[in-house]
């Protein structure tokens, strides 16, 4: 498989009973693909096959998962993922050390700079903070520079701005589009939210009930949907203007 691609065919997922009843999804090298749909619909149980962090008691029952290069996610909740009684530098620096085999002193200063690089302020001294000393969209941001720590081709977003402001949203998403840009990252991105999908990404695909029910083009599904779920899902965040690629 080429570096950052990600191919998805016929996944099913089951449990009890299946969640997931045959996902096709194709995300292209650089490219930007996001996964849209209600509470339960299975954009997240996706996402976490792919990384193999499924749930106990789920398994993936059929179907294939190809990925090119290196995974990393970032979720929607920091504070579950990042360890309170640890500074959020040494956290990162940790991820460093052991992805990349650095010594502490070079994981020390590789922290920092990944700290620049997701625009946290006085990085040096946020380092030196706890999780619960930092604002949510700081955390998001550090959890962000724990996903980079390893060097991904792919970095999987599952609903990260969710939690945030619309000002602080809106920096996260510029943010990712940067770093997309920057480092050539393929990007797979779920929200429940159409227009923030629509704000990054290329190409969506619409999940209802464990089920692709329309997939393409951002601009076409978003201005052209074929599907009334995806009609429901546009009419919760209408007007569009902006998503619609207009003149700015």
């Amino acid at each position: 498989m080429r570096t950052g691609e990600l191919l998805i065919d016929d996944l099913r997922v089951a449990g009890d009973a299946e969640l997931l009843h045959g996902v096709s999804l194709a995300l292209e090298p650089g490219g930007a693909l996001g996964v849209v749909g209600e509470s339960g619909s299975g954009k997240s149980i996706t996402l976490r096959a792919v990384m193999g962090l499924l749930p106990r008691g789920l398994r993936v029952s059929g179907g294939t998962i190809g990925v090119g290069g290196t995974a990393a996610m970032i979720f929607q909740d920091p504070l579950t993922f990042l360890d309170p009684l640890a500074r959020v530098g040494d956290q990162v620096a940790e991820v460093c050390a052991v992805t990349r085999g650095l010594s502490r002193r070079v994981a020390r200063a590789r922290a920092l700079r990944l700290f620049e690089d997701v625009r946290l302020p006085d990085a040096a001294d946020l380092a030196r903070r706890y999780p619960h000393q930092l604002s949510g969209g700081q955390r998001q941001r550090v959890l962000l520079a724990v996903a980079l720590a390893r060097e991904p081709d792919l970095l999987l977003c599952d609903e990260p701005t969710t939690a945030l402001d619309v000002t602080v949203q809106r920096g996260v998403l510029d943010l990712l589009a940067h770093l997309r840009a920057e480092r050539g990252l393929s990007v797979l991105f779920v929200s429940h939210d159409l227009a923030v999908v629509a704000q990054v990404c290329d190409r969506v695909a619409v999940l209802h009930e464990g089920r692709v029910v329309e997939s393409g083009a951002t601009l076409d599904v978003v201005t052209r949907p074929g599907d009334p779920y995806t009609r429901s899902l546009l009419d919760a965040v209408l007007p569009l203007p902006e998503l619609a690629g207009g003149d700015d």
